[in-house]
């Protein structure tokens, strides 16, 4: 019983997890800047081929 209360302890004082944790939220909150900028720009690019496709159209 003391070994499994040994082995418990160690392992929540272990913070090798933490930072790849910490490492995986960061790589998500760049992962979604760069689609909610994209988006954007993606919406922008899209309504300024709309505004020269109407142009051809008169």
């Amino acid at each position: 019983m003391d070994q499994f209360r040994a082995s418990s302890a160690a392992f929540l004082r272990d913070e090798r997890g933490a930072t790849a944790i910490e490492y995986g939220f960061i790589a998500c909150l760049v992962s979604l800047t760069i689609v909610a900028g994209a988006t954007q720009m993606g919406q922008s690019v899209a309504g300024f081929f709309q505004s020269v496709a109407a142009g051809f159209g008169h």
